[in-house]
Protein backbone atom coordinates (compact mmCIF):
# COMPACT_ATOMS: atom_id res chain seq x y z
CA UNK A 1 0.00 0.00 0.00
CA UNK A 2 1.37 3.26 -0.84
CA UNK A 3 0.35 6.40 1.59
CA UNK A 4 0.96 10.28 1.06
CA UNK A 5 1.15 12.61 3.83
CA UNK A 6 1.31 16.42 2.58
CA UNK A 7 1.34 19.37 5.24
CA UNK A 8 1.35 22.74 4.82
CA UNK A 9 4.23 24.02 6.31
CA UNK A 10 7.54 21.86 8.02
CA UNK A 11 6.47 20.31 11.61
CA UNK A 12 2.96 20.23 9.96
CA UNK A 13 3.22 16.37 9.79
CA UNK A 14 5.12 16.16 12.56
CA UNK A 15 2.25 17.40 14.75
CA UNK A 16 -0.71 16.28 12.79
CA UNK A 17 -0.10 13.31 11.46
CA UNK A 18 3.31 11.59 11.99
CA UNK A 19 1.86 8.94 14.29
CA UNK A 20 -0.81 7.39 11.90
CA UNK A 21 2.20 7.76 9.01
CA UNK A 22 4.57 5.71 11.26
CA UNK A 23 1.94 2.87 11.75
CA UNK A 24 1.97 3.09 8.21
CA UNK A 25 5.73 2.35 7.84
CA UNK A 26 5.40 -0.04 11.40
CA UNK A 27 3.69 -2.37 8.69
CA UNK A 28 5.81 -1.55 5.70
CA UNK A 29 3.78 0.02 3.75
CA UNK A 30 5.55 2.42 1.31
CA UNK A 31 5.08 5.98 3.07
CA UNK A 32 5.50 9.24 1.05
CA UNK A 33 6.16 12.93 2.76
CA UNK A 34 5.84 16.14 1.27
CA UNK A 35 5.42 20.21 2.33
CA UNK A 36 4.02 22.61 0.28
CA UNK A 37 5.52 25.78 1.65
CA UNK A 38 9.26 27.02 2.03
CA UNK A 39 8.45 27.88 5.88
CA UNK A 40 9.63 31.85 5.30
CA UNK A 41 7.15 33.14 7.37
CA UNK A 42 8.24 31.23 10.62
CA UNK A 43 9.80 31.81 13.52
CA UNK A 44 13.51 32.03 13.31
CA UNK A 45 16.59 31.32 15.66
CA UNK A 46 20.05 31.73 15.62
CA UNK A 47 19.97 31.90 11.65
CA UNK A 48 19.84 34.25 8.57
CA UNK A 49 18.37 31.49 6.42
CA UNK A 50 15.43 29.97 7.88
CA UNK A 51 14.29 28.43 4.29
CA UNK A 52 17.38 26.28 4.49
CA UNK A 53 17.27 25.60 8.24
CA UNK A 54 13.44 24.69 7.78
CA UNK A 55 14.22 22.72 5.16
CA UNK A 56 17.05 20.70 6.90
CA UNK A 57 14.93 20.46 10.10
CA UNK A 58 12.34 18.78 8.11
CA UNK A 59 14.83 16.56 6.61
CA UNK A 60 15.59 15.32 10.23
CA UNK A 61 12.30 15.33 11.44
CA UNK A 62 10.95 13.54 8.43
CA UNK A 63 13.62 10.40 7.54
CA UNK A 64 12.12 7.80 8.88
CA UNK A 65 10.18 8.02 5.77
CA UNK A 66 12.85 8.96 3.57
CA UNK A 67 13.33 12.55 2.77
CA UNK A 68 10.40 14.44 2.13
CA UNK A 69 9.47 16.23 -1.47
CA UNK A 70 9.54 20.40 -0.57
CA UNK A 71 7.54 21.78 -2.92
CA UNK A 72 8.95 25.33 -1.84
CA UNK A 73 5.15 27.38 -2.55
CA UNK A 74 5.37 30.60 -0.30
CA UNK A 75 4.20 30.44 3.50
CA UNK A 76 1.34 32.22 4.26
CA UNK A 77 0.48 32.77 0.46
CA UNK A 78 -0.40 29.70 -0.41
CA UNK A 79 -3.26 30.21 -2.29
CA UNK A 80 -1.68 32.90 -4.39
CA UNK A 81 0.79 30.75 -5.61
CA UNK A 82 -0.63 30.39 -9.37
CA UNK A 83 1.70 26.65 -9.67
CA UNK A 84 0.57 24.95 -6.63
CA UNK A 85 -2.32 23.42 -8.17
CA UNK A 86 0.21 21.91 -10.78
CA UNK A 87 2.51 21.02 -8.17
CA UNK A 88 0.66 18.91 -5.98
CA UNK A 89 -1.47 17.03 -8.44
CA UNK A 90 1.89 16.18 -10.12
CA UNK A 91 3.42 15.13 -6.96
CA UNK A 92 0.02 12.76 -6.34
CA UNK A 93 -0.01 11.46 -9.87
CA UNK A 94 3.44 10.06 -9.65
CA UNK A 95 3.35 8.37 -6.83
CA UNK A 96 -0.15 6.85 -7.62
CA UNK A 97 -1.02 6.86 -3.99
CA UNK A 98 -3.58 4.15 -2.79
CA UNK A 99 -4.67 7.19 0.55
CA UNK A 100 -3.35 10.48 1.16
CA UNK A 101 -3.60 12.44 4.33
CA UNK A 102 -3.38 16.05 4.71
CA UNK A 103 -5.40 19.23 6.77
CA UNK A 104 -9.04 19.21 7.43
CA UNK A 105 -10.90 22.46 5.66
CA UNK A 106 -12.10 23.45 9.28
CA UNK A 107 -8.26 24.12 10.07
CA UNK A 108 -7.56 27.81 11.10
CA UNK A 109 -4.69 28.43 9.36
CA UNK A 110 -5.38 29.55 5.48
CA UNK A 111 -2.55 27.79 4.12
CA UNK A 112 -4.29 24.42 5.74
CA UNK A 113 -7.59 24.93 4.38
CA UNK A 114 -6.41 25.89 0.80
CA UNK A 115 -4.19 22.90 0.97
CA UNK A 116 -6.48 20.89 1.93
CA UNK A 117 -8.92 21.96 -1.06
CA UNK A 118 -6.18 21.57 -3.35
CA UNK A 119 -5.49 17.92 -2.82
CA UNK A 120 -8.68 16.78 -2.51
CA UNK A 121 -9.07 18.51 -6.39
CA UNK A 122 -5.77 16.93 -6.99
CA UNK A 123 -6.72 13.44 -6.02
CA UNK A 124 -10.04 13.97 -7.54
CA UNK A 125 -11.52 9.81 -8.31
CA UNK A 126 -8.00 8.59 -7.89
CA UNK A 127 -7.86 7.57 -4.27
CA UNK A 128 -9.47 8.74 -0.86
CA UNK A 129 -8.05 11.52 1.48
CA UNK A 130 -7.98 11.76 4.69
CA UNK A 131 -8.37 14.56 6.74
CA UNK A 132 -6.36 15.41 10.15
CA UNK A 133 -7.61 16.76 13.17
CA UNK A 134 -7.26 20.85 13.75
CA UNK A 135 -4.95 22.46 16.18
CA UNK A 136 -6.60 21.54 19.19
CA UNK A 137 -8.80 19.93 17.97
CA UNK A 138 -10.88 23.20 16.92
CA UNK A 139 -13.89 22.82 14.91
CA UNK A 140 -13.47 19.30 14.10
CA UNK A 141 -15.26 16.20 14.57
CA UNK A 142 -13.45 13.13 14.45
CA UNK A 143 -14.65 9.82 12.75
CA UNK A 144 -11.70 7.84 13.22
CA UNK A 145 -9.24 7.88 16.13
CA UNK A 146 -5.63 6.08 15.66
CA UNK A 147 -3.85 4.34 18.19
CA UNK A 148 -0.15 5.82 17.98
CA UNK A 149 0.99 4.95 21.71
CA UNK A 150 3.80 3.02 20.53
CA UNK A 151 4.72 5.84 18.31
CA UNK A 152 4.36 8.87 20.53
CA UNK A 153 8.02 9.25 21.35
CA UNK A 154 8.70 9.50 17.72
CA UNK A 155 6.31 11.81 16.86
CA UNK A 156 7.79 14.14 20.01
CA UNK A 157 11.33 13.80 18.70
CA UNK A 158 10.37 14.94 15.59
CA UNK A 159 8.54 17.64 16.42
CA UNK A 160 11.33 18.72 18.63
CA UNK A 161 13.57 18.36 15.59
CA UNK A 162 12.01 22.00 14.56
CA UNK A 163 14.30 24.05 16.70
CA UNK A 164 14.29 26.82 15.33
CA UNK A 165 10.52 27.25 16.38
CA UNK A 166 10.22 27.12 19.92
CA UNK A 167 8.98 23.72 19.40
CA UNK A 168 8.36 22.89 23.12
CA UNK A 169 5.39 24.54 23.19
CA UNK A 170 3.74 22.70 20.20
CA UNK A 171 4.50 19.81 21.40
CA UNK A 172 3.09 20.60 24.34
CA UNK A 173 -0.33 21.20 22.58
CA UNK A 174 0.11 18.06 20.66
CA UNK A 175 0.26 15.72 23.80
CA UNK A 176 -2.57 17.38 25.52
CA UNK A 177 -4.63 17.02 22.31
CA UNK A 178 -3.49 13.32 21.83
CA UNK A 179 -4.05 12.39 25.23
CA UNK A 180 -7.51 13.95 24.84
CA UNK A 181 -8.24 12.10 21.52
CA UNK A 182 -7.23 8.59 23.40
CA UNK A 183 -9.12 9.38 26.47
CA UNK A 184 -12.31 10.14 24.41
CA UNK A 185 -12.17 6.37 23.69
CA UNK A 186 -11.63 5.59 27.19
CA UNK A 187 -8.10 4.59 27.02
CA UNK A 188 -6.06 4.96 30.29
CA UNK A 189 -3.40 7.55 31.17
CA UNK A 190 -0.22 7.17 28.75
CA UNK A 191 -2.31 6.43 25.85
CA UNK A 192 -2.39 8.97 22.51
CA UNK A 193 -4.59 8.88 19.51
CA UNK A 194 -4.71 11.10 16.56
CA UNK A 195 -8.17 11.62 15.15
CA UNK A 196 -9.21 11.85 11.37
CA UNK A 197 -12.44 12.51 9.95
CA UNK A 198 -12.84 11.50 5.79
CA UNK A 199 -15.31 13.50 3.54
CA UNK A 200 -17.70 10.55 1.50
CA UNK A 201 -17.96 11.19 -1.51
CA UNK A 202 -18.13 8.82 -4.79
CA UNK A 203 -16.44 6.34 -5.61
CA UNK A 204 -15.37 5.98 -2.27
CA UNK A 205 -18.06 5.82 0.64
CA UNK A 206 -15.45 4.11 3.74
CA UNK A 207 -11.74 4.31 4.74
CA UNK A 208 -11.36 1.85 7.57
CA UNK A 209 -9.99 -0.94 5.56
CA UNK A 210 -6.99 1.29 5.00
CA UNK A 211 -6.40 2.35 8.45
CA UNK A 212 -4.10 0.70 11.04
CA UNK A 213 -4.19 0.56 14.97
CA UNK A 214 -7.79 2.00 15.10
CA UNK A 215 -8.30 2.96 19.13
CA UNK A 216 -10.80 0.24 20.33
CA UNK A 217 -12.37 1.34 23.41
CA UNK A 218 -11.18 0.38 26.79
CA UNK A 219 -13.25 -1.06 29.59
CA UNK A 220 -13.73 1.11 32.81
CA UNK A 221 -11.17 0.84 34.80
CA UNK A 222 -11.71 -0.55 38.52
CA UNK A 223 -9.04 1.33 41.34
CA UNK A 224 -9.93 -1.02 44.17
CA UNK A 225 -9.55 -4.03 42.46
CA UNK A 226 -6.74 -2.55 39.81
CA UNK A 227 -8.69 -4.48 37.05
CA UNK A 228 -10.32 -3.22 34.21
CA UNK A 229 -14.37 -4.04 34.39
Amino acid sequence: MKVIGIGAHPDDIEIYMFGLLSCYLDRNDDVYVAVATDGAAGIIKGSKNLIKKREKESEIALSVFGKPFMMGLPDGNLSGANDAQKIIKEFITKIKPDLVITHSPEDYHPDHRILSYYVENAVGFKCPVLLADTLMGVNFIPEYYIDITKNFQKKSQAILAHKSQSPEKFLKATRLLNRFRSAQCNAPSGNYAEAYRFNRRFPFSDVSYLLPSLQKTFPYYEKKNNSFL
